[in-house]
């Protein structure tokens, strides 16, 4: 684990970390930024975001970067580790007028070296088809703003498809589209096709196919950002009130919901495997959600503001098992998974589907996820086996057992079995009763809340601690200067500011969508370091290095331990920060 400083030493700006596998080292000949190398002015704009494609190309350097800074959009072919980015020569470079980009997205399954299919989300509502390497814009989606007003939040194409995608706004409304079919020169008109709690999917009622396919209105406020599973067949949201829900995408089923501790969700994503999903949001905390489960299995805090992206690191998720042979899954497990790209990320993969099977029996299973906030902190979390399995021996759970009265099961949870995404559903997992959290039992019966202390048995590799934590503290380290930031005085963006819940959040805490502080295991960060002077908006793990960002448009490469050439080592910090370093190749 890193070693933190002194006052003065914690306020400065880090270039390194170190963790169990070794040091992270920033990369200053890697920085990529607008051409002029200038900080941006980020006061009333979008948060800067990253897109990575690679484009499979024979000449070995295929990935390609897309950010936006402002008005401002550029497409850069991405050297990572290898050689100096060099900001003279963006492929493409947008500039637009009157609205920002807000968010956007590659098609991966589309990418070659001729051609690469960008979707860009604007803050006025529209969405924009590019090619950035032909240097086209193929089409324009709700151009004239019929279907929706309200800023773009998230846009992702739909895993395995070549044409669909899917568009959330601030309005708290999605929207499914197709890229062959118009918009329609009127407002579309609605059918509903189905209703759940808190949430309605609508067909577009018109004599010919048109845009969009599907309208999803979820939650109450802005829907800030969703997620698919792994295998693309279900789909996590987040939103401003606080809520995260889980679909099916294809069947439109509520599968679960999980409640903030308060506060708006911003973020979520899925562990490699999609038994976990971790959110992140306006109550400055990490949490754990169990897909299979239905519940939250622990909280983290690390942060002092709110945090603006989660993401898992398949690289270093690891999974060690008792008997040295390497497992592989067959072609039909994964044939629907979303590839990560690289041979180390699909071995995990592998072997974590595998975790709960009679013929693989690990004697320890670490899941590596890392999350920035408007605090401009860095954290990485490991979530081990003594978190996600912790049964203990039957005598010893007696003597830690305080039972609480039986509650009803999570919110959107049902009574049959639960299939985890792109893998059959595990066996039941032996629930102990002496857990700081709430524990559900199998599929079928009724759940039960158990409260106790800590058991000494627990791994010494965890990085948890579950002692209460004082508000009057809590309250003490926020930053509220970081934590109103991101809010834009556009009046399309209002909605985003003031949102109605129909649920009480006194009603919820203590129950399983919200357990209290003290019933969940509480992590501490392996590391926790300011890695900026703006708040952070990226947070990309690839295989040689961490890609990070904040709102001065800097995207920073953080070399991962063994992948860091000689020549990086000789730039100083303080070149960075004062925007000053050259390219040098």
């Amino acid at each position: 684990m890193a070693t933190e400083g002194g006052g003065k030493e914690m306020n400065e700006i880090k270039t390194q970390f170190t963790t169990r596998e070794g040091l992270y080292k920033l990369l200053p000949h890697s920085e990529y930024s607008r051409p002029n190398r200038v900080p941006f002015n980020s006061q009333g704009s979008n948060p800067v975001r990253v897109s990575f494609v690679n484009l499979n190309d024979q000449s070995g350097n295929g990935d390609r970067l897309c950010f936006n800074v402002g008005r401002e959009l550029y497409f850069y072919i991405y050297k990572g580790v290898r050689k100096a980015a060099d900001l003279s020569k963006p492929i493409d470079k947008r500039i637009y007028k009157g609205t920002q980009p807000t968010c956007h997205d590659f098609n991966h399954l589309t990418a070659t070296a001729e051609s690469v299919s960008l979707l860009v989300g604007f803050s006025a509502g529209q969405v924009q088809l590019i090619d950035p390497i032909k240097k086209e814009t193929s089409k324009l989606f709700n151009e004239e703003r019929l279907i929706d007003k309200s800023r773009v939040t998230c846009v992702k194409w739909v895993p395995g498809s070549e044409s669909l995608f899917l568009v959330a706004h601030a309005s708290g409304n999605m929207y499914l589209y197709n890229v062959e079919h118009t918009c329609g020169t009127t407002a579309p008109h609605y059918q509903l096709l189905k209703q759940g709690e808190s949430f309605a999917v609508h067909t577009c009622k018109s004599k010919s196919t048109r845009n969009p396919l599907l309208k999803w209105t979820v939650g109450e406020g802005a829907l800030n950002e969703f997620a698919f599973s792994p295998d693309g067949k279900f789909l996590a949201c987040v939103s401003q009130d606080g809520f995260l829900r889980v679909f099916n995408f294809d069947s439109v089923e509520l599968h679960g919901t999980m409640k903030s501790y308060f506060g708006g969700l911003l973020c979520v994503c899925w562990s490699p495997d999609g038994k976990y999903i971790v959110t992140g949001g306006e109550d400055d905390l990490v949490t754990v959600w169990s897909f299979v489960d239905c519940r939250v299995i622990a909280r983290g805090h690390g942060h002092k503001s709110w945090v603006s992206v989660v993401a898992f690191d398949p690289y270093t998720t690891s999974v060690e098992e008792s008997d040295p042979m390497e497992f592989s899954g067959s072609d039909e497990d994964f044939q629907d998974l979303l590839h990560f790209g690289r041979d180390r990320a699909n071995s995990t993969q592998s072997r974590l589907s595998k975790r709960n099977s009679a013929e693989s029996r690990p004697v320890s299973v670490t899941y590596r996820f890392g999350s920035v906030g408007q605090d401009t902190q860095l954290c990485l979390w490991d979530l081990t086996e003594d978190i996600l399995f912790p049964h203990q021996p039957l005598s010893r759970a007696r003597t830690h057992t305080n039972v609480m009265n039986a509650t009803s099961p999570p919110a959107g949870s049902t009574g049959n079995s639960v299939t985890t995404p792109g893998n059959s559903a595990p066996p039941p997992l032996p629930r102990s009763n002496s857990l700081p959290h709430s524990t559900v039992s199998s599929a079928g019966s009724k759940s039960s809340v158990a409260d106790g202390a800590v058991a000494s048995g627990v791994s010494k590799f965890a990085t948890l601690s579950l002692h209460d934590r004082k508000d009057r503290h809590h309250e003490k380290d926020h930053k509220r200067n970081h934590s109103m930031g991101h809010i834009s005085s556009k009046s399309s963006d209002k909605l985003n500011l003031v949102t109605k819940t129909k649920t009480d959040p006194a009603k919820t805490l203590g129950t399983p969508l919200c357990p209290r502080m003290e019933d969940v295991p509480l992590l501490e960060p392996l590391i926790c370091k300011k890695i900026a002077h703006e708040r952070l908006t990226v947070l990309i793990f690839l295989e040689d290095c961490i890609v990070t960002a904040c709102q001065e448009g800097f995207i920073c490469t953080w070399g991962r331990p063994g992948k860091v050439p000689a020549e990086h080592f000789s730039c100083s910090q303080e070149d960075r920060m004062r925007g000053v370093l050259r390219d040098q190749d």
